[in-house]
């Protein structure tokens, strides 16, 4: 009973062709205009934290530029799913998945000449986004104030993973060690084990692009009204702490710890995950209020559970709640969990199943709202891109642009939006500056 880290990864490799064939339905009218359609962003960005990041802006029209290189490759592209498992820098679906409607700059930033470009590009940007360690962009002589000198209104974001000053700075800040330095695994795990990681290793990278996003947007605004730019230092370390409030409150109030208790929590019974009909399926069933319990019993032609001493309140079912879950777990294996939610979302109980990665795929809801995006990648064919969980009425995303391959924009940015001749690019490739 997992849907877990491969959900991603199962997304990516499913019904390649047949996506691409299905078309989506859609209540929204593209106006020509969008949100971010002005806006230009120079990205020094590595794993999840920057793309995801990045994907909210280029899905709104502006224009995203990713500097990377093929000497040292962005991990997601060298992660698997591949497509057709053929592996290839320019086939993980991890990379690929979160990238449409950006472009591909591939520099060597230790080349002299390189490092010469990705100052004009920042000279051409609104925005620099960096994810690196604190002291790479140092290192490269493009920390916040040489930045200034180059564009006095930039706006960078540097999203690291502990922020760019305290003791932590400098510490690797991969998905899995935030989330353990977070706290994050003491809340999952049954009451006689230890913690347990998150299933999906980059968790805070799909959490602090939110808040990336969110101060991007005030900083603009900010630029906008007075002509200044600013730097945004983000901790994805400290945002993962807003998923942990209740316990950091019980902890400074009432000096106690988090006791991880499964899927059964103090307020609600039954709570939890059952087995239904067929090989690891399974249904969520929380009754959060008292009036939900009778109306379950009756769902479930158990009527008579509403008044069984053991369970006709919320204190007893608790003291009971393993004959509880035997109980409802009884039913549910007899049905699918379709069924089971079904039946008790008609009876006003909150219901849900355990979705696998097929399931996800298929899903209708999501069918409906267009979240996945079919599109024709230059090497690998039909690839389902994910879209955007945010839908604009007025202007919304479009799936305008397959995930790039590595350096595949290299001479329209630098001879179209950088304005060089063709022999400055040539000289360029021969000096080794684009890899």
């Amino acid at each position: 009973m997992t849907v877990g880290a491969n959900l991603v990864f199962a997304l990516v490799t499913k019904s390649w062709q047949e996506a691409g064939e299905r078309s989506q339905e859609s209540e929204v009218t593209d106006t020509g205009k969008k949100v971010f359609d002005d806006l230009k962003i120079a990205a020094f960005s590595w794993a999840m934290v920057g793309p995801l990041t990045l994907k909210f802006f280029a899905d709104y029209g502006a224009a995203v530029i990713r500097v990377e290189t093929s000497l040292r490759p962005c991990v997601t592209r060298t992660s698997a799913p591949y497509k057709d498992n053929i592996p290839g820098i320019n086939r993980s679906g991890y990379f690929n998945h979160f990238s449409a409607n950006m472009m591909s700059l591939s520099l060597n930033m230790k080349s002299p000449q390189g490092l010469d470009v990705a100052k004009e590009l920042i000279a051409w940007s609104d925005v620099v986004m960096e994810n690196f360690t604190p002291g790479v962009m140092d290192k490269w002589g493009l920390g916040f104030q040489e930045l200034k000198k180059i564009k006095p209104d930039i706006i960078m974001v540097r999203q690291n993973g502990f922020g760019v000053e305290g003791p932590y700075k400098n510490l690797a800040a991969f998905g899995m060690i935030l989330s353990a330095i977070a706290g994050i695994p003491n809340y999952i795990g049954w009451p006689d084990g230890g913690p347990l990681p998150v299933g999906v290793g980059a968790y805070t990278d799909s959490i602090s692009p939110r808040f990336a996003s969110a101060a991007l947007i005030a900083a603009l605004e900010y630029r906008d009204r007075t002509g200044k730019g600013q730097l945004i230092d983000l901790a994805q370390f400290e945002t993962a702490l807003y998923f942990l409030m209740p316990g950091l409150l019980d902890t400074c109030v009432n000096d106690r710890e988090p006791v991880r208790n499964g899927n059964a929590v103090e307020w609600a019974a039954p709570h939890n995950v059952y087995p239904c009909k067929g090989k690891e399926r399974w249904c969520t069933i929380a009754v959060t209020e008292e009036v939900q319990w009778p109306a379950l019993c009756s769902a479930v032609g158990k009527p008579w559970l509403a008044q069984d001493p053991r369970f006709d309140t919320l204190k007893r079912r608790k003291e009971n709640e393993k004959e509880l879950d035997e109980e409802i777990a009884s039913w549910t294996k007899e049905r699918t969990p379709e069924e089971v939610m079904n039946v008790l979302q008609a009876a006003g109980v909150a219901a849900g199943v355990v979705e696998n990665a097929s399931d996800v795929f298929e899903d209708p809801q999501l069918r409906r709202r267009g979240l996945f995006w079919p599109m024709e990648h230059g090497e690998m064919g039909a690839f389902t891109h994910l879209g955007t969980s945010m839908v604009l009425s007025e202007t919304p995303a479009q799936a305008e642009a397959p995930s790039p391959c590595i350096g595949e924009h290299n001479e329209y940015i630098l001879t179209k939006i950088l304005g060089k001749t063709d022999d400055e690019f040539v000289e360029l490739l021969a000096a080794g500056a684009l890899t």
